[in-house]
């Protein structure tokens, strides 16, 4: 075995084993106690009394609480990601990427809506979406892409998708919080309202956007 080859020595992959549970035990408490008590109400105390962990194992993992609210948010956009790319891949032109990438988001946050009301949540309490994470940009990347792409098959001059990706994500993002407050979650009203919303209101930057 050559000197450059590193060895794994006994125990290591027990000991990853274990930090990846605590990091997850921790991290489902987290969602449990926000769940019940709201992310401005819950404390890192609150967090760890939920799992079996000894009070300062939080501390090995992360150094705030806000840091598990943006671990939290990454990993639901990351859950999110394979539905948009299911969505890119059977939609036959822009306009039905457009009303079912709304749809995928705006289902999306029902499931986890549910989720959330299983774990004791008197109403929806999701981690707030951030723009500053690894996954929220390759979200954004995703749907400019797909928007670039069908602009290129259309054979249609470009214009500034990266404001137009911004103007969707933004109507996803603000339908989606009025969504979750209105009862029932009604899915296919959201959807028809943003998608219809965000189409006319850029129908007469290019072509490809008319009937």
């Amino acid at each position: 075995m050559g000197d450059t080859e590193t060895k794994q020595r006994p125990g290591d992959g027990r000991r990853a084993q274990a930090k990846a549970a605590n990091r997850e035990a921790i991290l489902e408490a987290a969602r449990a106690v926000f769940a019940r008590m709201g992310m401005e109400s819950a404390t890192v105390r609150d967090i760890i009394r939920e799992t079996d962990l000894a009070a300062g194992t939080f501390y090995n993992y992360f150094k705030s609480k806000e840091e598990v609210v943006k671990a939290l948010a990454e990993l639901s956009t990351s859950r999110f990601r394979p539905r948009l790319a299911k969505v890119r891949a059977a939609a036959p032109d822009v306009k039905s990427y457009i009303r079912a990438a709304f749809h995928a988001y705006f289902s999306f946050l029902k499931d986890e809506n549910e989720t959330a009301l299983r774990l004791g949540a008197s109403q929806m309490k999701l981690a707030a979406v951030r723009y500053d994470t690894p996954e929220m940009d390759a979200v954004l990347t995703e749907v400019r892409c797909a928007l670039d792409s069908f602009f290129d098959e259309a054979d249609s001059p470009h214009f500034d998708t990266e404001y137009i990706t911004a103007a969707a994500v933004g109507i996803a993002l603000e339908f989606g919080d009025l969504m979750l407050r209105r009862h029932p979650v009604d899915v296919d009203g959201a959807t028809r309202v943003a998608s219809e919303l965000f189409l006319s209101g850029i129908s007469g930057v290019d072509c490809c956007f008319q009937d």
